[in-house]
């Protein structure tokens, strides 16, 4: 009996060696076993909470432009010029304006005239040529019956308003400082992609003395 039982107990260790040794080597790399041989490849994953739907990455989409620039600064009589030159582009929403009282160093004018009379002759003679534009200082001024056709930030900008005078035939108005707080006008658009920056930094150019920047 005992001869029996270790004829059988040499069969079943060389039939459990046999299992293992030929079961690791015919499974598949990518099979069960040899993963759970190869820690390197495993992965943990967190148990979903109920009723919670595994997570994807969305796609990446085109970043939302969030940019801002500002048109002006526009006195009350310039604003509606200003406004309509950007109605072609349609901005709907994107269209706001931003209000400030700004300090005017310079101005465009025609010197004091000697009275009521006469200055309200040479704003008859302004008119003629099509200016519109143009304030007739009082009695009580420090010019008095002198004609205002502008106030500007810097010299530049009334420079350039008084070539524009002297071509349609203004030959009497100046350019001097003066400190002066006027209300402007800010248009501001929001939205802006590089398409709509070109597009506006060409309607800009078309108004002598306006400024295009970064929204503040």
């Amino acid at each position: 009996m005992r001869t029996v039982f270790l004829v059988l107990l040499g069969a079943n260790l060389v039939f459990f060696a046999w299992s293992q040794y030929f079961s690791f080597a015919e499974v598949p790399a990518d099979g069960v076993l040899a993963r759970r041989n190869d820690p390197d490849r495993l992965k943990i994953v967190p148990p979903l909470e109920p009723g919670r739907a595994p997570q994807t990455q969305a796609p990446a989409g085109p970043a939302a432009m969030a940019g801002c620039l500002e048109w002006g600064g526009f006195a009350l009589t310039d604003y509606p010029r200003a406004q309509k030159a950007l109605e072609p582009l349609a901005l709907g929403a994107r269209l706001g304006q931003r209000r400030v009282e700004e300090t005017a160093g310079w101005w465009v004018f025609v010197p004091p005239q000697g009275s009521r009379q006469s200055a309200f002759k040479k704003a008859a003679e302004l008119k003629a040529l099509g200016i519109n534009d143009y304030f007739i200082m009082g009695e009580e001024a420090d010019m008095p019956w002198a004609l205002s056709l502008g106030v500007f930030r810097s010299e530049q900008a009334a420079l350039a308003r008084l070539a524009q005078l002297r071509e349609i035939g203004v030959r009497t108005a100046l350019v001097g400082s003066r400190d002066t707080v006027v209300p402007r006008i800010w248009l501001q658009v929001k939205g802006i992609d590089p398409a709509l920056e070109a597009r506006l930094k060409e309607i800009a150019r078309q108004l002598e003395g306006s400024e295009l920047r970064t929204c503040p």
